[in-house]
């Protein structure tokens, strides 16, 4: 799961969310190191990860990619499921997509002490260029996978991930759908 996923796994807890966001840039037992609602998101995110990569229709999305993507199959796959989570978002929430990033980018900033010193690299930028709600369109998807490949990942190509969402459009959404009413499940079943 990419950025949107994780911030919206969170609910409405503003600090979780936080967690949730920065989980990446959080090594090891670091994650002591934060308080304790933003240290539960840290470990929420870890779990969605953990669910996530051992998923059968995330594994069966991935060899899906691998012949195109190689070993970035799954970071691919993250994208492609944060595009179609933007893309159906009122489906899951009552919030609209803008209205909801805006208030996680309220909470970021809030929360800005507790970023890493990575993310507080880039939050400003992630902010003023709205990119939780870039995911929703093509072009903005992108934006986010040539960011990747200028910052992250080189090996990535925006051009030709983007013709392989565009060709293979519904079996994704498919795996997405099936695979993402099985995460929420289980995100409730941690948050009780």
């Amino acid at each position: 799961m990419n950025y949107l996923a994780h911030i919206f796994l969170s609910g409405n807890r503003s600090k979780l969310q936080v967690g949730n966001f920065i989980g990446d840039f959080v090594k090891g037992s670091k994650f002591n190191d934060f308080p304790s609602e933003i240290r539960a998101g840290i470990l929420l995110h870890r779990q969605i990860d953990d669910f996530t990569d051992s998923h059968p229709v995330i594994l069966e999305m991935i060899n899906f990619l691998r012949p195109e993507f190689g070993r970035y199959s799954g970071i691919v796959s993250d994208m492609y499921l944060d595009y179609f989570l933007a893309n159906n978002f009122r489906k899951y929430s009552k919030l609209s997509l803008n209205n909801f990033a805006v208030r996680f980018y309220i909470h970021a900033l809030a929360n800005y002490q507790y970023l890493p010193t990575k993310v507080k690299g880039f939050i400003f930028h992630f902010i003023f260029s709205n990119r939780l709600t870039k995911y929703a369109k093509l072009e903005g998807l992108r934006e986010s996978l040539e960011i990747m490949s200028n910052y992250k990942v080189k090996a990535i190509d925006p051009e030709k991930t983007i013709a392989f969402l565009e060709t293979h459009k519904d079996v994704l959404e498919n795996w997405f759908t099936l695979f993402f009413a099985e995460l929420l499940i289980f995100v409730q079943e941690k948050q009780k």
